[in-house]
């Protein structure tokens, strides 16, 4: 599940974060599948949008600091994944 969103600092809201990169995928995979059957009201289509766009920004910058630590490790070079174990 996902943790309980609060106010931030600044008193706007923090959507909750999921508790991993696989379950903001999932997530969002659940959101996309509910917005294309067409059978939400658009209130709940644009809130859908709006949460599908966080979890997708999410993704990418777990991404980014996932690629930055293997660069790191790589001393900088970051190199071709072949998916096999070589």
């Amino acid at each position: 599940m996902t943790k309980a969103a609060k106010p931030s600092t600044t008193g706007k809201y923090t959507p909750p974060l999921p508790a991993s990169y696989e379950d903001a995928v999932q997530e969002l995979e659940q959101l996309v599948a509910r917005m294309e059957s067409g059978q939400m009201p658009l209130a709940d289509m644009l809130l859908s949008y709006q949460r599908g766009a966080f979890l997708l920004s999410h993704c990418r910058e777990l991404l980014q600091a996932v690629e930055g630590q293997i660069q790191v490790l790589e001393a900088g070079t970051l190199k071709n994944w072949s998916g096999s174990a070589e």
